[in-house]
């Protein structure tokens, strides 16, 4: 029974003393995730938009807009955070060019 004991506790202490590397790790593809998940809802939105305005209805299309263009700017910067912890240099010209396509759909509305 001592030895169960001893076992347990030696478990439990490796999962506490080594639990901060599976954070940091996690952390990475935290900002992948949630740069692939905003990713895919912003464009979500844009295509039912899109779908409103060919049937004719221009309803909360701006504020849809400005909506997904809000959720592609965060992405942009969840991404931006991904290399930065990964430190690897980000390709700066296509985040460029993606933050300037959001944020002119989040301006011209």
């Amino acid at each position: 029974m001592k030895i169960f004991t001893l076992l347990i506790f030696i478990v439990i202490l490796n999962f506490l003393l080594f639990a901060n590397k599976t954070y940091a790790e996690n952390s990475l593809e935290d900002y992948l995730n949630d740069f692939y998940t905003k990713t895919n809802e912003a464009s979500k939105i844009l295509e039912e938009i899109q779908t409103n305005l060919k049937e004719g209805s221009r309803v909360n299309v701006c504020s849809k807009q400005r909506q997904a263009a809000r959720i592609g700017l965060s992405a942009n910067e969840s991404l931006i955070k991904a290399f930065e912890l990964n430190q690897t240099e980000a390709p700066t010209s296509s985040l460029r060019s993606s933050q300037r396509r959001w944020e002119a759909l989040l301006n011209d509305c």
